[in-house]
């Protein structure tokens, strides 16, 4: 009789690693990775999703498979920064991180992904929660900041900081919205009084927005774990409680998937990110904080044809779902600096810090219990503002699986990080 047992390439074909066959996934692998040392890696948009994409589900699958990690973002730390490391310890190929460069930085894709998350998740959520999540978050988000400021300068004068130093180069890089949002303006209004060059202070700034961004991570990812735990707590992504959630519409995602939708969808997101940055000049308000506030617009009027709302959605679900551990591992690589996190980690810096954050995290989850909000929900959002600035909210909401609350995030971001820049640069002119 014919040997009718599956082939060594079937067997083998049957073990995934996150959707792929490990067959398939080790073949396209060795592909970039001799690609890379061959010198036939192109630096753009290509050769850098190959690069990131490969490295994201193997680090993705690590990090769903290690314990304890697991359960407090296991993917999104690893995604971060086992590339951060790479490159601190010279170990990233050469070839593959300037692809890598190229497409997050040269190509912008991390705009096009930024763009797809608050665009499609603004119009694919219930207007209702929109307009109310909003406005109720204003209360959370001030007193969560309020008492982070509280907390962190006081943690800071028990482990002998002053309490300037504190507030200008710990608790105020913290809370500033990034690296390029926050430290670099920051770094320009205090070279004006500080008499200190404007790379130094970077320098001493730096550090903190570092250790503060990976213990929001981990923060997030404890409050997904919990809110898993505790259901009570937890609105499974929905912000805002309104009493009659089994009235409400079917999720866009339980829709059928179309592919001409996804594509109006996709041309939607690009000219309402276009449309941001064409009004920016005029309004005196970014780019990404303008999309957002005309994509809520257009969501709150309800002028947007729900099919086309639909389309976008479910391009967001694309983006989110395919791109999220490769665009997280571009970032590590890029912009979190692995030499700045390790060299900072002295014991009272490190407990400053976390106990700002934590301070955040914990009067967010409160206060929005207080407010008949979800509190896991709200206290992710909340945490976003410790964060680097957009990227940083990636990573955060991935580590709590709760990426539809970008549009959220990035307006506690974008304003709450404007509003501590401005604040901290004139008491900078007056007690600096």
């Amino acid at each position: 009789m014919p040997d009718t047992s599956p082939s060594l390439w079937s067997r083998a074909s049957r073990l995934e690693l996150g959707v792929l066959p490990v067959p398939v996934f080790l073949c396209a692998a060795v592909i970039v990775v001799i690609a890379g040392y061959a010198g036939r890696l192109t630096a753009d948009l290509i050769g850098g999703l190959a690069v990131m994409m490969v490295a994201g589900v193997v680090l993705d699958w690590a990090g769903r498979n290690v314990p304890i990690l697991r359960n407090i973002g296991g993917p999104a730390i690893f995604c971060l920064f086992v590339p951060a490391a790479l490159v601190g310890y010279g170990l990233f190929q050469p070839q593959m991180l300037a692809a890598v460069t190229a497409a997050i930085k040269t190509d912008n894709l991390l705009y096009l992904y930024i763009a797809s998350l608050v665009v499609g998740s603004i119009l694919g959520i219930d207007h209702r929660v929109l307009g109310t999540g909003f406005l109720r978050m204003l209360v959370p988000f001030l007193a969560g900041t309020v008492m982070a400021v509280v907390v962190g300068l006081g943690v800071g004068a028990l482990m002998g900081f002053e309490l300037k130093h504190t507030f200008f180069y710990i608790v105020t890089p913290i809370l500033g919205g990034g690296i390029g949002e926050g430290i670099l303006p920051l770094s320009i209004a205090y070279a004006q009084t500080a008499g200190k060059s404007q790379a130094d202070l970077i320098a001493l700034m730096i550090p903190a927005a570092l250790i503060g961004n990976v213990v929001a991570i981990l923060s997030a990812g404890t409050l997904g774990w919990f809110g898993e735990r505790h259901p009570r707590f937890s609105g499974k992504g929905r912000l805002v409680k309104l009493g009659d959630e089994l009235d409400l519409k079917p999720e866009p995602e339980e829709q059928a998937y179309d592919l001409k939708l996804m594509g109006a969808g996709l041309l939607i997101i690009c000219v309402m990110f276009t449309f941001g940055g064409l009004l920016a000049p005029i309004t005196g308000i970014s780019g990404p904080v303008m999309m957002i506030v005309l994509t809520a617009a257009l969501k709150l009027t309800r002028v947007m044809p729900e099919r086309m709302e639909l389309g976008c959605y479910q391009m967001y679900r694309f983006v989110a779902v395919n791109l999220t551990p490769a665009v997280l591992v571009g970032l590590g690589a890029i912009f979190i600096s692995w030499n700045q996190l390790v060299a900072s980690l002295s014991p009272g810096y490190f407990v400053v810090c976390a106990a700002t954050v934590l301070a955040l995290v914990s009067t967010a989850f409160l206060t929005g219990q207080m407010m008949k909000m979800y509190p896991v929900e709200t206290a992710v959002v909340t945490v976003c503002h410790s964060g680097l600035g957009g990227t940083g909210d990636v990573a955060i909401l991935s580590a709590a699986n709760r990426m539809n609350l970008m549009p959220f995030s990035q307006m506690v971001t974008r304003l709450g990080g404007a509003g501590m820049v401005v604040l901290a640069s004139l008491l900078m002119h007056h007690f600096g």
